[in-house]
């Protein structure tokens, strides 16, 4: 959600959109969505596009590994 947030714009989602590998059409489409940031959240806009392996090679830990290296000895 913070990283739809960021992209505020319609030109800037399209752009970044269609980098992560979303046909034109389909980006333009989600680029122009009225929802709000909650729904969008969830939805499969943001699924299809920004997946877990997405947002790992960006450098970013899940809350679920970060957990589980902090009490794996416990």
């Amino acid at each position: 959600m913070c990283i739809w947030k960021e992209w505020k714009k319609i030109k800037t989602r399209y752009k970044n959109l269609v980098k992560l590998g979303l046909n034109i059409y389909k980006a333009w489409e989600y680029a122009n969505t009225r929802k709000g940031y909650w729904r969008i959240s969830n939805s499969p806009i943001l699924s299809r596009t920004l997946t877990n392996k997405h947002l790992k090679k960006m450098g970013l830990t899940s809350i679920l590994e970060t957990y589980n290296l902090k009490h794996e000895f416990c």
